[in-house]
């Protein structure tokens, strides 16, 4: 399976810089409040229901996703997401604050292999960012796009003195998106069978209770050290 990926998609850099600088609206703390350290925020861009408030990527919902005022607020990323040829799900901008961290964690099943990828475009980052996917760290410069498997064990730890923002497109896999795959520079990991475990602390992450919480993340730790 693919760990992480460079691919060849571009996209107007300052532009995009000017946009997000021009955003007003507060930055809603991210919903996995155990899974980081520090302030972890995010403004949504498209999501089911069409609020940029809502920040849950994959929420269980009849609503089709579908653009927020910000998105229409940003007519340069707006037009660049018009070039995509294949259905988008959640487009978020996510901000990972100076000094801050999100612990390892998985999105379960969220990987190209079973149909959606997860695509990141740093917009502002600095070398000091620590991206690990797999335990292997992934060094993304800003204007570049990097797809990550988020359905393996990653973790990110901002050692900056500059807030990281990141434009995060989740997308379905397409003959599109396979041609834009094997002309990148693949990364791979050892396939693996998934197996209950992951299913257990799927479902314990929708609870979003403290106790729930708890048991996901020593159960994580279990896989993480089994590894």
């Amino acid at each position: 399976m693919v760990s992480y990926a460079r691919l060849k998609i571009t996209f107007p850099l300052n532009g995009f810089r000017a946009e997000i600088d021009s955003i007003r609206q507060k930055w809603i703390t991210h919903f996995n409040y155990t899974q980081f350290e520090g302030e972890w925020s995010a403004l949504s861009l498209r999501c089911p229901g069409g609020k940029w408030d809502q920040i849950i990527p994959d929420q269980v919902s009849s609503k089709d996703y579908s653009d927020t005022e910000l998105l229409l607020a940003c007519p340069a990323i707006k037009n660049w997401l018009s070039d995509f040829q294949c259905k988008l799900f959640s487009v978020r901008l996510l901000n990972l604050r100076s000094g801050s961290v999100i612990k390892e964690h998985r999105d379960y099943e969220l990987c190209y292999e079973n149909g959606e990828a997860r695509l990141h475009f740093p917009i502002f980052t600095n070398e000091q960012v620590e991206f690990y996917v797999n335990n292997e760290r992934v060094i993304m410069n800003e204007g570049e796009c990097w797809y990550i498997n988020a359905n393996l064990p990653h973790r990110v730890a901002n050692k900056g003195t500059r807030d990281r923002i990141h434009l995060v497109v989740d997308c379905d896999v397409n003959d599109w998106i396979r041609a834009i795959f094997d002309k990148g520079e693949c990364f791979f990991a050892e396939e693996r069978k998934m197996d209950d475990t992951l299913k257990i602390i799927h479902e314990l992450r929708l609870q979003n209770t403290a106790t729930s919480n708890q048991l996901a993340e020593q159960l994580e730790k279990q896989l993480h050290d089994s590894a």
